[in-house]
């Protein structure tokens, strides 16, 4: 009994130090998932605006834009996808930031903090850019239909109609609702699953603090 007592005492008193090991590699564990993580919201953002970039060098709207023939819309139009190129360039940069942040930081707090302002710019990122696909979808249809010459036909005869205007204006709301439920669900899937999960690992650092 009296090997047994010691036994129980001394495994007591190295008992702080297996913790502390385990909480060590589970830290370590936790900051190399969340580095992870934060590194594929960089790529997947870098795809995404690359993906868009690639696009409109296929897609020809000149001849769209010479039918307009109102130089001012058009230099509105031109400064709107400048401006939302440099915004989201900015995002990108953010993104690349806090990964290097979160790849280098050791301490406990510091990588909670970054996880939170992460997760954050990420929220900003997709409501930033669920909004100007809703902008840009409503512009889109204005302008096509007051100022493009082929659309005269049609605006004389929804001028003489109003339940054909009321159905027109139902079918426009609908297909920007539907554009906006399509991006929502796109980045539901992507950016939601990974901040989920960076989440995970920063109520995992909440139980560990030390």
């Amino acid at each position: 009994m009296k090997e047994l007592d010691l036994l129980k005492k001394d495994w007591q008193k190295n008992s702080g130090s297996f913790q502390q090991i385990s909480e060590t590699e589970i830290y370590k564990m936790i900051h190399k998932k969340s580095s992870s993580i934060v590194k594929w919201i960089l790529i997947i953002s870098i795809l995404e605006i690359s993906f868009w970039t690639f696009s409109n060098l296929f897609i020809n709207t000149d001849d769209v834009l010479r039918k307009i023939n109102h130089p001012e819309i058009v230099m509105a139009l031109e400064f709107l996808t400048y401006f939302n190129y440099v915004v989201v360039l900015i995002f990108v940069y953010i993104f690349y930031k806090n990964y290097k942040t979160i790849s280098t930081t050791v301490a406990t707090k510091s990588l909670m903090s970054a996880i939170l302002k992460t997760r954050k710019t990420v929220q900003y990122y997709v409501w930033y850019n669920l909004g100007m696909i809703v902008i840009t979808a409503i512009l889109s249809f204005f302008i096509a239909f007051v100022y493009n010459p082929d659309m005269e036909f049609l605006r004389e005869k929804l001028a003489l109609n109003g339940r054909a205007m009321f159905v027109t204006i139902g079918i426009l709301f609908l297909v920007i609702l539907g554009f906006f439920g399509l991006f929502w669900c796109f980045y539901r899937v992507i950016y939601g699953t990974l901040l989920r999960r960076l989440y995970t690992n920063y109520k995992e650092l909440k139980k560990i603090d030390f």
